[in-house]
């Protein structure tokens, strides 16, 4: 006995007073999603900002989006749980997910009856992730689970292509390890290991998909397969735990969009009929060379013929796909433009695979009262030939506002069949519009608007510029980001503000609608009354440093110093990592030239995102305003060969080379502006002034009429233009 005792109660004894003197000691952090706290008298569950931790290196770890409800459920009300990644989530604008519309469908379907969404979707994560989720709301009383899930599983935590750690290593190991990783001692071992791995660290900042672009995973990958099983254990976990809580889940297949999407990247085959690479290779070239003439049945049996040989390679079906489209074939475009979803070297798409686990997976619990929505399917019934495409998405996954209504038009069905029948005896006779639930959400064209210039300017980045589809649809893109602005010029500002008016009346509670009103207000140029919007988001989320930085930055903007300070400090005190932050602190320093403050904000961000070309920016001001004029043109180089196609690097070392009098060069700077940015009016106001130095009359008349119908106040231009017109010498004015 005394053995046995020795064996286990004194290692067991030594482990719990290691991990009681580690918190004790402050060391570690909490690692569940939820945290319960107490909000003026009530008892309130809020998201935990370092859940990610305990998936992802602290340094590219995401933050989930805001979460607040009730710890105790309302009498009476239903309680509806949305878990998934970022699709799920509503990414990139959260508060027009497909959560959101269903939470006003079904209110207003059924009056009187109060519904509750809690979306617990995030970022980045996976079905991993997700059960230790959805293990914790099991305490909180949802009557409905609602699960769409799958699109990160392959880069995501344990993935077979992941850069986060093991790739695809086994179950068991995996779950072992998240549970040490939930303990101080845990987490104390992990950074251990880190520091003696030296060189071999994660990446220090988080740079979106392009970071996964050396992680190409072969079609043929066994590793996909351990994912998929992973995949299907971790989704019918989820689905029993659901049970067990006395929730209804319902479960839902992954619509991707394959029209309008092409393979991120593509790896042939590795097995013996792929051993003829050069043979494979003249085909494929000559089916590329016979589309680009559109010859489409040449191009469809050229790629036929390639795909004998290795029917692996991503682009060759998508290709083929194209083809198939031309020649009025939808079905067959449909199954090749999911071979080629499905072979993608870089999935970031749920595949056919994993959609099929999850109708597996539904069907086997359906005698327990699972219902399951066929997303995938329904919504291609949805599109133009069978085949979803930009009509539906922002980008590969992400839905529109348009998709995200029809997911929550699908889903809200079997929810409403279950609903009781005192809920349905006061039913409406049918579902609101899309026109209904976007006045309700406050979705307005200034709104849209800001979404697909978020979306243009991740679609800038790679990996989406290596795709196949990426001129086209970033052409689609720029033109229906023209017809929101010209939306936005006519629209009626008061009329907009009393849209906001009447849904926040409705829901004055609900952050979101006080953060797309503050949105919205800004972007109208009514600033005081945005931030005073922010401000409303800082009461009602108070625990989220969103509201306090958004309103001071704005205070900052307002020149409104103390109060701008005053707010970054808590949104600092809230969030200690906020680069940006940080950012505003060291410009609102610059402006009162307190040099050395601001550029220790400065660099203490650029420790933080030493990749972020944004930040040395910041720090070239600071150098400039200290008239280290040539550390300032390093800094800014530096920036450029960081992100090349980032546009005001550039800009500001043209108005250096001009101020130097080296014309050629800054004319050089200025047409990278232009190229990069040919919206912004002063942009185009120096490279006129630019090609007017270089004697280049009417080049510079154009670049100065641009400039006047960006900006039709801007006097400078007009002078300008006068002078070219008239033939007057040419002026000398330092461009501005």
């Amino acid at each position: 006995m005394f053995r046995l005792l020795a064996a286990t109660l004194v290692p067991v004894l030594l482990l719990g007073g290691a991990e009681a003197a580690l918190r004790l000691a402050g060391r570690g952090h909490e690692t569940s999603f939820l945290l319960e706290r107490t909000v003026q008298g009530g008892r309130v569950v809020v998201e935990n900002d370092k859940f990610g931790w305990r998936f992802f290196p602290a340094s590219v770890a995401r933050s989930p989006a805001p979460v607040l409800f009730r710890a105790a459920k309302r009498p009476g009300s239903i309680r509806i749980f949305l878990f998934g990644e970022s699709a799920a989530l509503g990414d990139p604008k959260p508060g027009y997910g497909f959560g959101r519309f269903l939470e006003v469908l079904l209110k207003e379907r059924f009056p009187g009856t109060d519904f509750e969404v809690v979306c617990v979707a995030m970022t980045a994560i996976n079905s991993h992730a997700i059960l230790p989720i959805a293990r914790e709301c099991a305490r909180y009383d949802g009557d409905l689970w609602v699960v769409y899930m799958g699109n990160n599983e392959m880069e995501g935590p344990f993935g077979a292509n992941t850069i986060f750690g093991a790739k695809a290593p086994q179950l068991p190991f995996i779950r072992a390890t998240l549970a040490l990783r939930s303990t101080r001692l845990g987490q104390w071992l992990v950074e251990a290991a880190g520091r003696a791995k030296g060189k071999d660290q994660p990446p220090v900042a988080w740079e979106g998909m392009k970071m996964f672009l050396r992680q190409q995973l072969a079609p043929d990958a066994a590793s996909r397969e351990i994912v998929h099983a992973h995949f299907r254990k971790n989704l019918e976990d989820i689905v029993a735990t659901g049970l067990r809580a006395g929730a209804r889940p319902v479960v839902c297949t992954v619509a991707s969009n394959l029209k309008d999407c092409s393979p991120f990247a593509s790896l042939n085959g590795g097995g013996p009929a792929t051993a003829d690479r050069t043979a494979w290779k003249d085909l494929f070239d000559a089916g590329i060379r016979a589309q680009a003439a559109q010859k489409w049945d040449e191009a469809a049996k050229l790629y036929g013929q390639a795909a004998e040989k290795d029917p692996l390679f991503a682009e060759l079906q998508f290709r083929a796909g194209q083809c198939a489209v031309q020649a009025a074939d939808p079905q067959r475009a449909r199954e090749l433009f999911a071979k080629a979803r499905d072979t993608d070297a870089l999935p970031f798409r749920t595949d056919g695979a994993m959609n099929a686990d999850i109708r597996e997976v539904a069907a086997r619990f359906a005698d327990r009262g699972v219902r399951w929505v066929d997303v995938e399917a329904d919504l291609a019934k949805q599109s133009p030939g069978n085949l979803p495409g930009d009509e539906l998405f922002f980008d590969h996954v992400h839905l529109n506002f348009d998709g995200n209504y029809r997911v929550a038009r699908l889903i809200a069905e079997p929810i409403a069949r279950d609903l009781p029948a005192a809920t349905t005896a006061k039913a409406a006779p049918g579902w609101a519009s899309a026109e209904l639930c976007a006045r309700r959400l406050g979705l307005t064209p200034w709104n849209r608007l800001a979404a697909y210039e978020s979306m243009l300017q991740r679609l800038s980045d790679a990996p989406f510029t290596n795709q196949l589809s990426h001129l086209d649809r970033s052409i689609a893109m720029v033109a229906t980001i023209r017809r929101l602005r010209e939306q936005v010029r006519s629209a009626d500002v008061a009329g907009t503000r009393q849209i906001f008016d009447e849904a926040i009346a409705a829901g004055p509670s609900d952050p979101r609608l006080h953060e797309g009103y503050a949105e919205f207000l800004e972007a109208a140029g009514l600033v005081p009354e945005a931030t005073a919007e922010w401000q409303k988001v800082a009461a009602l989320l108070p625990h989220h440093h969103l509201g306090t930085f958004q309103a001071g930055r704005l205070l900052s903007r307002q020149q409104k110093d103390p109060d701008a300070m005053a707010a970054l400090d808590e949104a600092l005190r809230l969030r200690p990592d906020l680069g940006e932050a940080r950012i505003e602190r060291g410009q609102i320093h610059l402006r009162a030239k307190r040099y050395v403050e601001a550029l220790a904000e400065f660099t203490t961000v650029q420790k933080q995102r030493p990749e972020d070309p944004r930040v040395l920016v910041q720090i070239a001001h600071v150098q400039g305003a200290q008239k280290h004029v040539d550390e300032a043109m390093a800094t800014l180089a530096e920036a450029i060969r960081l992100q090349p196609g980032y546009w005001e690097p550039h800009y500001l070392l043209g108005i250096e080379h001009a101020a130097r009098g080296d014309m050629a060069k800054a004319l050089a700077e200025f047409k990278e502006v232009t190229r990069l940015r040919p919206n912004y009016a002063s942009g185009r106001f120096n490279y006129g002034v630019a090609l007017a130095k270089a004697g280049a009359i009417a080049e510079a008349t154009s670049e100065f009429q641009e400039t006047l119908r960006l900006d039709p106040k801007n006097a400078q231009a007009r002078q300008y233009l006068q002078s070219l017109r008239t033939m007057r010498p040419k002026p000398t004015t330092r461009p501005e």
